[in-house]
């Protein structure tokens, strides 16, 4: 009973203290951190010190480290049999095009919308309102509790939305100091804007771009047209060939090393009753294109696909060049998942294509054959069931396990260079406009967030 009386003192006091910690949101939001831009340079180093600062405030031993390129925050503290570390950015996306913003992008602005309240600067929901919302839970607890809720380190990166250069070569000097039993990431979303969510599959993704060459010139049409071999058509039928008539890749092997979903995952998604229909009719469309024997949530979470991003060749300007080109184009990318390699995936995809070559056709490779693999979370892990029942509790409705169809590099890196898993938990919202113009953070987001952390932070610490 006491420590459920604990807990309730420290949800009080978040919710006493909120007004506070938004006004600390917002002087963090102030700061232009913008990581691909040089003249920001100070701006970023700025962010750093002030969340480095913020820490030592919680009684964290915390620095802003140096790098080739930004500096990364890195903050120990408290005690505790389970170790913890939580990441973030406070880096954040260019703000252009200016013209299209309401108002200045850094500063920043609490507003009502038909929705509820909202705060809107750069940087509020992707990715300093979601990285804060640890760091406010951190500070709850700590004013309540005299100490911090467990063993923790925070890891707070300034290049993320640069590419993050210096990640992998900060992570392999200090794996020592970094490894945790495990690693927590608030950079993901609720699902369909109501549902509390753990992100337990990320895919991985590899590309090929490649040409394909015939005649050692563009050829008139009137003269070869019909003779001469047109690489265009060779690519086309190639490219044409990528899928089945029921939406399967036809790569040979390309299904190899993918996993069936548990009956547990599969009951909760379908428990999720995904509207497909609203989902492709928000962008203009109305059938699912993909394999025909498969949902549309498995499809987006626990497939991988073959997708081309880019196909060209001969003239492409006002009126007509009636050439045949001498050269192809194309870009294919592909989305993993569960235990697929990228490098056995793209050279199986190089034998195919180059297996259907005519003669007269040669094909010239413009990239290495590299990619990341996906990221699987183990969820028989006591720690993920504790975190969901943690999230269903703040948001009064049953959090899931859900996937997602994008790749968040971090998380394999944390597996690959410092050997933990992670769990992805975040509160952002669909309508959030990351990385657009008018960017904003729901406050009900931020204030469960919170909230949502502590009860988290109770049952795993």
């Amino acid at each position: 009973m006491a420590q459920r009386t604990n807990l309730d003192a420290v949800l009080n006091r978040i919710d006493q203290d909120f007004p506070q910690a938004l006004e600390r949101l917002i002087d963090l939001l102030r700061i232009p951190s913008i990581s691909t831009d040089p003249a920001y340079q100070l701006d970023c180093a700025r962010a750093a010190d002030w969340l480095a600062e913020d820490l030592k405030s919680l009684g964290f031993e915390a620095a802003s480290r140096p790098t080739t390129g930004h500096p990364i925050v890195v903050g120990h503290g408290g005690t505790g049999d389970k170790h913890i570390l939580f990441y973030g950015h406070y880096d954040v996306q260019p703000i252009d095009p200016l013209s299209l913003w309401d108002r200045d992008p850094f500063d920043p602005q609490v507003q009502d919308t038909p929705k509820g309240k909202v705060i809107r600067a750069r940087g509020a929901s992707d990715d300093k309102g979601q990285l804060m919302t640890f760091i406010e839970a951190c500070r709850a607890w700590k004013t309540v509790h005299g100490n911090l809720p467990g063993k923790l380190t925070i890891f707070l990166e300034g290049e993320e939305e640069s590419g993050s250069p210096s990640l992998i070569p900060f992570m392999r000097k200090n794996a020592v100091e970094l490894k945790a039993d495990l690693a927590l990431i608030c950079d993901t979303g609720l699902f369909e804007n109501t549902v509390p969510a753990i992100t337990t599959m990320l895919r991985g993704l590899a590309k090929s771009e490649f040409t394909l060459r015939a005649a050692n010139r563009d050829l008139h049409s009137g003269m070869y047209g019909g003779l001469a071999l047109n690489p265009l058509h060779v690519l086309a039928r190639i490219l044409a060939g990528l899928h089945d008539n029921q939406g399967r890749v036809t790569v040979p092997g390309f299904y190899a090393d993918v996993a069936e979903l548990s009956d547990e995952l599969r009951q909760q998604w379908q428990a999720l009753a995904f509207d497909h229909t609203k989902f492709l009719g928000d962008v203009g469309l109305s059938v699912p294109a993909g394999e025909k024997d498969r949902t549309s949530l498995e499809m987006n979470w626990s497939r991988p696909t073959a997708e081309v991003n880019g196909l060209w060749g001969g003239y492409n300007g006002a009126g007509f060049k009636t050439v045949l080109p001498s050269e192809a184009n194309a870009k294919v990318s592909f989305r993993l998942v569960s235990q697929q390699d990228p490098t056995k995936i793209l050279r199986a995809f190089r034998t195919w294509v180059e297996a259907q070559l005519p003669t007269d056709c040669e094909i010239i490779w413009h990239d290495a054959i590299e990619g990341s693999p996906a990221s699987v979370m183990s969820i028989t892990d006591p720690a993920f069931e504790a975190a969901r029942a943690a999230l269903t509790e703040e948001w009064g409705r049953p959090a899931a396990f859900i996937g997602t169809g994008g790749s968040i590099p971090i998380a394999g890196y944390f597996k690959t260079y410092l050997g933990m898993d992670t769990m992805l938990i975040g509160f952002s919202r669909d309508d959030d406009q990351i990385h657009s113009p008018n960017e904003k953070y729901d406050l009900e987001c931020f204030h469960k967030g919170i909230r949502s952390w502590v009860r988290i932070l109770e049952k795993l610490a």
